[in-house]
């Protein structure tokens, strides 16, 4: 049996609509790489990132949504066990913004009461097509007491920030309480029952 190599296991979820860059985000993060094609997302699939943080060794395993209505039952579920959850919207478009509303709902509806959520406002690069301020996120997160963070996966803005935020804050809701964390990781070496299209 292999030797676990790191003391704590967070699930994390990255929800919002489809193309705000959700899994430009996840690549960024995870392997430091960011592709300019288009990437849609179909169904589920995840990255797994060991950081350290107040001397432990935590293992991030990061789930990547599809925002299509078609797949919103399948996001709903993987809610139920997330321990934090990244809503994420592109700055460039006001529908990603205002369906965070609906995001925020169904995450009450289906994840646990101490989840932990972040807003994120993603492709904050793109200051010409900007069409949702800083200002109105920052407004969101306070009505909903949640922390707020501006992106760029492609320029590398607040990325690595974010999920370390995102680490710290699970780590003082559960005080690093083992028993209110996950035992193990899924099965990597399954077929991955998850693709990507890659649109020029």
């Amino acid at each position: 049996m292999a030797t676990k190599n790191y003391d704590l296991l967070f699930k994390l979820l990255l929800i919002g609509d489809s193309g705000v860059g959700k899994s430009c985000i996840l690549f960024r993060f995870s392997d430091d790489s960011f592709n300019t094609s288009f990437i849609q997302t179909i169904g589920i699939d995840f990255k797994i990132k060991t950081i350290e943080l107040d001397s432990k060794k935590i293992r991030l395993q990061i789930w990547d949504t599809a925002g299509q209505e078609r797949f919103h039952s399948i996001t709903t579920s993987y809610c139920r066990g997330a321990m934090g959850i990244m809503l994420v919207y592109d700055v460039t478009q006001a529908r990603s913004f205002q369906n965070m509303n609906k995001w925020l709902h169904s995450i009450d509806d289906q994840a646990s009461d101490d989840v932990v959520k972040m807003l994120i406002g993603n492709k904050c690069d793109m200051v010409d097509e900007r069409c949702i301020p800083k200002q109105r996120g920052e407004l969101l997160a306070r009505e909903h007491s949640i922390k707020f963070v501006e992106t760029s996966a492609k320029d590398n803005i607040n990325i690595e920030k974010s999920f370390y935020e995102m680490a710290r804050l699970i780590l003082k809701r559960t005080a690093g309480n083992i028993n209110n964390l996950p035992k193990s990781l899924p099965d990597l070496n399954r077929p991955n029952q998850t693709n990507c299209l890659y649109c020029m």
